[in-house]
């Protein structure tokens, strides 16, 4: 890694560090609420829990304008081409949180003919957070996962661009 000279010392962390520092700690959440997992998300952002604290904004005014996506609830077969449209209509980078046993594996209704049997079939999941329903701390440790991924990230990873760092 090339140096900045006798002054090394004094220059600021590398410019990655920043770009996730930032997308770390300013989350604007997407809630795709399908169940009641979607009660247990809203408990976690009042008072008593403020996931706030954790740089998580809840209640993004669309999905354009979010960069998490938390599915929590039943996933149906008849709702999984809307979950695939509003992933897509996310700017990059995006993640996504599966919230609760039924956006998981299905749930309870796994065996039925029209349940997806998980969100993961559908887009790409980071952190699944386990649980029927979950417990608002549960997302929280959740959240602080995801956080930890994005903090080791790399960008050059994450779009495929060979030897480009930051």
């Amino acid at each position: 890694m090339p140096t900045v000279g006798p002054v090394s010392r004094l220059a600021p962390k590398p410019m990655r560090f920043v770009l996730n520092w930032g997308r770390r700690y300013s989350l604007w959440v997407f809630n795709f609420g399908l169940a009641c997992c979607a009660i247990e998300f809203i408990a976690t952002s009042m008072s008593r829990h403020d996931f706030i604290r954790f740089g998580v904004i809840p209640f993004a005014n669309g999905p354009r304008q979010a960069d998490l996506m938390i599915v929590s609830g039943t996933v149906t077969d008849k709702m999984a081409p809307a979950v695939k449209r509003l992933y897509e209509q996310m700017p990059d980078p995006k993640y996504v949180i599966s919230f609760g046993a039924c956006s998981n594996s299905g749930g309870p209704y796994w065996d039925s003919y029209c349940v997806t049997k998980g969100v993961d079939q559908i887009v790409p999941v980071d952190v699944y957070v386990p649980g029927c329903p979950p417990r608002p701390e549960a997302l929280l440790h959740g959240i602080m996962k995801l956080q930890e991924k994005i903090a080791g990230e790399r960008l050059a990873d994450r779009y495929g661009a060979p030897g480009a760092e930051a």
